[in-house]
């Protein structure tokens, strides 16, 4: 089906949450795509769908696991409009190839995760965005036509030049975020972005939480466009935020002034220019938790970032832990990577936090799975549970794909 070459019985380092696979298999059509899955169908098989394996350890550990299906041979450019600014690829390409042949035309596409080498199939089903979602907005605002193969072969399309739509569904946005449990995305059309020709970073030292929301409200009661606001944060003290600004040159210089004069205090802002202001950003906004073996993703308004800030640390005494914190605090999302993974403990950490965060939501990205079995990764989402199982009862009648891996163990 898919050639000796490229299916394997699977091995140790196959396994996924304590789960080991039977078989791994890299189609490198959608019509092998969709064959593996009709077999998967008729053998009751359980599947789950993998690219570059940047996010393998999210979600819940399988209830069961058969074959993984990974994506990566889907790799080709289908079509690049440049005048359209759209792009079209197999969802197995990575965003960094994608990047480097957009490059030569001026133009990006407009997400920036920590893992570049991520396929855009996994972005897409990871909901993988970046800092600069503060400006461009996320995965689901620039997926503009999706491909997917559905659990028993199905090839279905939306947006773009539709050859099959599923009736009632705008596939785009339910996929995004999904994790692989409603099918397999096999390809994705993007709307693009003129690349920017300079940059700035105005960056400047907090001292607490509330110096953390006091410098936000400036910014963002201002009349600036940043592209992305960050913060970095050690222990129980606050660190850096960083304000990224892009565009043409007298437009980036004029804002990184503006905002710097608004920064000004007992800490006076630096701002860097050009390259100089890149690689500072990217010491910010992709400074993973250092030995973190628990990382939480917590979101809230950004009007409750000091608030939340402070739960974190005090919630972190308590559990006895230190915390080191990055945050995209434009858009009230903060990494909280743990020092301890002794489960007791992460599930008080976890408990006290989501009990805390009551329009927000708490996820546990990376875990042991010692943890990932008493509590969810996901958290509750409320009234939505019932609707969300519907959905996945429609598209995958049979629970073949990433079965107890979503919200709910679904």
């Amino acid at each position: 089906m898919v050639g000796n070459d490229h299916a394997r019985t699977a091995v140790a380092g196959d396994t996924l949450d304590g789960v080991r696979p039977r078989f791994v298999a890299t189609p490198g059509s959608v019509g092998e795509v969709s064959e593996l899955l009709r077999l998967a169908g008729s053998s009751r098989w359980s599947v789950a769908p993998a690219g570059s394996g940047t996010k393998r350890g999210w979600g819940n550990p399988p209830t069961s696991l058969d074959l993984v299906l990974n994506t990566r041979r889907l790799d080709r450019m289908i079509e690049h409009s440049e005048g359209d600014l759209v792009v079209s690829a197999e969802a197995g390409m990575t965003l960094d190839s994608l990047q480097t042949h957009l490059e030569g035309a001026g133009q990006m596409l407009a997400l920036d995760p920590e893992d570049t080498d991520s396929t855009l199939g996994g972005l897409i089903a990871a909901n993988a965005s970046g800092p600069r979602r503060f400006r461009y907005g996320t995965v689901r605002d620039l997926l503009i036509g999706i491909t997917i193969v559905l659990a028993d072969g199905t090839v279905a399309k939306s947006g773009g030049k539709v050859v099959k739509n599923v009736a009632g569904y705008d596939l785009g946005k339910l996929f995004t975020g999904s994790l692989g449990t409603l099918g397999v995305i096999v390809g994705a059309t993007f709307r693009l972005h003129p690349r920017p020709a300079t940059s700035r970073l105005v960056k400047t030292d907090v001292g607490d939480a509330e110096a953390v929301g006091a410098a936000l409200r400036r910014i963002l009661r201002s009349s600036l466009v940043p592209s992305a606001i960050n913060l970095l944060a050690d222990k129980d003290t606050i660190g850096q935020i960083g304000i990224l600004f892009e565009g043409i040159e007298p437009g980036a210089e004029a804002q990184a002034k503006t905002a710097a004069g608004l920064l000004q205090g007992d800490r006076d802002p630096s701002v860097f220019r050009g390259e100089a202001a890149m690689e500072r950003w990217r010491d910010l906004a992709e400074s993973s938790p250092e030995d973190a073996p628990v990382t939480l993703k917590v979101t809230c308004l950004p009007a409750e970032l000091p608030d939340v800030l402070k739960r974190v640390n005090e919630a972190a005494k308590r559990c006895r832990m230190t915390t080191r914190v990055r945050g995209q605090i434009g858009n009230g999302v903060l990494l909280v990577g743990l020092s301890v993974d002794e489960t007791s403990q992460v599930v008080e950490m976890v408990t006290d936090l989501r009990n805390f965060a009551h329009e927000g939501s708490v996820v546990v990205l990376e875990a042991p799975v010692e943890v990932k079995r008493r509590i969810d990764t996901w958290g509750s989402v409320g009234d939505a549970l019932p609707l969300m199982r519907k959905v996945k009862e429609q598209f995958d009648p049979a629970g073949v794909l990433n079965p107890g891996r979503f919200v709910g163990r679904i």
